[in-house]
């Protein structure tokens, strides 16, 4: 849908306001907002926006404010009736403004509005499928746009070995391949010439990325990460790290104290202080981006550029293999990483085992993720070079982002090489494993230098501008087109779900806005209007990562309570209204989470995990249980889209004006619906594939047409008997790690716990 907001000046409607904007809102939540005009009784704003709405509501408002210091005061409402609006005719003209007295605050004041309603269905993407929409490429109205020619390789977890999982076979008698992704960053951090440029929310100097070789490693390859990135900058490698600096930890007075969220920021500016490393911290937000940035080697004696991005940081907890071991190889690859923040110090635990995707991107895509690190670069340093003038020091930050333009045999965009031109491919069009790949991101002008300050030229960008900030929200919009796009089924990976709060039962201002919840479950809701069958299933933790009675994780479960609530209820509704008998929601929409079970290794001579100072032992101890940490961020669409990156489904990540995130949408042209006129079978289904038989520990043929309700079936008798083993007192094996979410949901769509497991774990 498309909304347009247009303001103009009258000289019979004024407002008496000094700074006014305009914010649009609808069932509470507020979708646009425009900028603030100082010192204006006139304001004339003709700003426009582009709104994908999901909102249960029988009007628009308007909400005229004047800004002030310490917040905003209301002037007015103005009011367009949503059925006036769902005609799908142009509306223009003037709307009353209504004060909060029921009047005007001025006799004839008003405001001009211009809109005009598009429903989803009628748009391509609607009926083609996001990677087969023949009049558009990829996700529209976004500050990237998408790219040809690239290559992707699909990670799951930081390592993984052949054998770990069965053979995914693809199209043409060929097998997906399954690489690795910490031992693929630490080759190309060696293999670099000119550059590594590093962002991440933690970055630990101390971690090993290989430690379980699946191929020779080069000179340097089984340093810790910091002495790694120290050898490469005494090569002559430029490198440089963003990492976010979170204030609650600092290094003072002769006392470390670790920080709230444990990131080691300190530890690792201290690290670097007196290398040839550079080291920046950003503060504000959290700074959630991971991205590591390499020159890599191109066709001839050229180089080019590789990227890495996803969920994984660089740190410590996060090795893992889809074995997600508890107990074993804590002495060995697990040597000085235990991480389980579930448990207080002095007691005995299993290891976290930690689930995560991530994904490598090459071609013209790979260079939008460096122009996002430069951009952020040069705003995180802008503050410590205006330092400089007042201190006779070096201005250490000026150069040191390279200048690819000036190294002839780097290959890269220029004033003559436009971004998605040919020489900048890794691959021909023609060839049927190429890829189409798109950047989206969240992020402020507050986090990145080079925004544009006036609203119409950051308008031509498909930037937003609201009130003093311009916000790329790009991964919110990618998700949501990506969502509406979807033919068969959704695959959603994520360490939180929490949205849609517009639409909760209750806590409906909570402020969780994003659209995520809510489009999923009209997808689900459109499909069963239309009798066809569809299935969306989502992986989540069993809790937020820490203690699970504390007041935070339990303000997230409760939130998340609210989002799952509503979405089935939306569900249960419409297979109500189609009078469809002998259906249930969860036919339709399941939440599922990850468990292990492994038996505590009977071997003698100390061992790291039996912390043998510890006074008390925890009921996952005893029990030889743990969650597998879902800390994954990504969604694969009808097996031909898939979105891989840093941002959670929560509001914090989707705002755009919160944390920095960014992501990657991709597919493959040869291997979709509409160019198979199938179920197409190439490294997206290879992935998802892959994904379910680390979950499920097989890849069983009904796995193969995931909306299918045999399918449904099938995954959720296995996630079924799982629980129950996961929760049995007597030590029992999983069929791989894939649970059922502990909740129980009734044919009317009702939510509540399941009986005897309350307050389970």
């Amino acid at each position: 849908p498309c909304t347009r907001g247009k303001k103009k000046n009258h000289r019979h409607h004024n407002i008496i306001t000094s700074d006014p904007y305009v914010t649009v809102c609808l069932a509470g939540a507020t979708v646009a907002r425009t900028r603030v005009i100082s010192n204006s009784q006139n304001p004339i704003w003709n700003e426009r926006f582009k709104l994908a709405l999901a909102h249960p509501t029988s009007q628009i408002e308007f909400h005229v404010k004047d800004n002030d210091l310490f917040g905003a005061d209301l002037i007015g409402v103005a009011t367009v009736p949503a059925v006036k609006v769902l005609s799908g005719e142009t509306i223009s003209g003037w709307f009353p403004i209504i004060g909060s007295y029921g009047k005007p605050p001025k006799p004839d004041c008003a405001v001009h509005l211009e809109m005009r309603f598009i429903k989803c269905e009628e748009m391509p993407s609607y009926r083609y499928g996001m990677a087969a929409n023949p009049t558009e490429f990829g996700i529209r109205n976004c500050y990237f746009p998408v790219r040809h020619g690239g290559s992707v390789t699909l990670y799951q977890d930081a390592h993984i070995q052949e054998s770990m999982v069965p053979e995914i076979e693809l199209e043409n008698g060929t097998v997906f391949k399954h690489e690795s992704c910490w031992e693929d960053i630490c080759h190309a951090i060696l293999e670099a010439h000119h550059l590594v440029y590093i962002a991440g929310w933690s970055i630990f100097s101390q971690v090993k990325l290989v430690r379980e070789p699946t191929r020779p490693l080069p000179n340097g390859g089984n340093l810790s990460l910091g002495d790694l990135l120290k050898y490469k900058s005494e090569e002559g490698v430029r490198v440089l790290l963003l990492v976010w600096d979170d204030k609650t930890s600092h290094s003072k007075f002769f006392i470390n104290t670790a920080g709230v969220m444990q990131t080691h920021d300190e530890e690792t500016r201290k690290f670097f202080k007196h290398s040839s490393v550079s080291c920046v911290v950003g503060t504000l937000f959290t700074h959630h981006q991971k991205c590591v940035i390499v020159d890599s080697q191109a066709s001839g004696n050229n180089r080019k550029i590789t990227a890495f991005v996803g969920g994984l940081d660089l740190c410590d907890g996060r090795y893992d293999t889809p074995e997600h071991r508890l107990f074993r190889d804590l002495d060995t690859v697990f040597q000085n990483d235990y991480h389980n923040p579930t448990f207080s110090a002095g007691t005995k635990g299993p290891r976290q085992p930690w689930h995560d995707l991530h994904c490598k991107v090459e071609g013209p895509a790979a260079y939008d993720i460096l122009t996002n690190f430069e951009q952020r670069w040069r705003k995180a340093t802008k503050w410590s070079e205006f330092g400089l003038k007042f201190k006779r020091v070096s201005r250490w930050h000026d150069d040191s982002l390279i200048k690819l333009e000036r190294i002839s045999w780097i290959l890269s965009p220029s004033a003559k090489i436009a971004n998605d031109d040919p020489s900048l491919w890794v691959s021909k069009e023609e060839d049927p494993e190429n890829w189409h790949t798109q950047v989206f991101r969240s992020i402020d002008s507050g986090s990145v230098k080079g925004f544009p300050k006036n609203v119409f030229e950051a308008e031509s960008q498909n930037l937003v501008c609201a009130k003093n900030l311009v916000i790329d929200k790009s991964i919110q919009t990618a998700y949501v087109q990506a969502i509406r796009a979807a033919q068969h089924f959704i695959y959603i990976e994520n360490q939180y779900f929490i949205g849609s709060s517009y639409g909760w039962p209750s806590y409906k201002d909570s402020g969780a806005q994003n659209l995520i919840p809510m489009e999923l479950a009209l997808k689900i809701a459109s499909k069963i209007r239309a009798k066809e069958r569809f299935a969306v299933y989502i992986v989540i933790p069993m809790w937020p990562e820490g203690d699970p009675t504390s007041a935070s994780v339990q303000e997230i479960l409760c939130w998340q309570a609210q989002t799952i609530q509503m979405m089935y209820g939306v569900v249960a509704q419409e297979l109500k209204s189609m009078g469809i008998e002998n259906s249930h929601p969860q036919d339709y929409l399941n939440f599922y989470c990850l468990g292990n079970r492994e038996e505590v290794p009977k071997s003698s001579g100390p061992s790291s995990f039996q912390c043998n100072h510890c006074e008390t032992v925890s009921a996952s101890q005893k029990f030889q249980r743990f969650m597998v940490y879902v800390h994954a961020k990504g969604m694969i669409v009808d097996d031909e889209y898939v979105i891989l990156g840093s941002a959670n489904i929560n509001e914090r990540s989707l705002a755009g004006s919160r944390d920095t995130e960014i992501a990657v949408g991709a597919y493959q042209p040869y291997y979709t619906w509409g160019e198979r006129k199938r179920h197409p079978h190439g490294q997206i289904y290879g992935y998802r594939m892959s994904l379910w038989a680390e979950h499920m520990e097989k890849a069983d043929d009904l796995f193969k047409e995931p909306e299918s309700l045999d399918c449904v079936t099938a995954v959720n008798n296995i996630a079924e008997e799982n629980w129950k083993s996961y929760t049995s007192e007597a030590f029992t094996q999983l069929q791989g790690h894939l649970l059922k979410y502990p909740i129980e949901v009734d044919s009317n769509g009702k939510v509540s716990h399941l009986p005897g497991q309350e307050t389970f774990p």
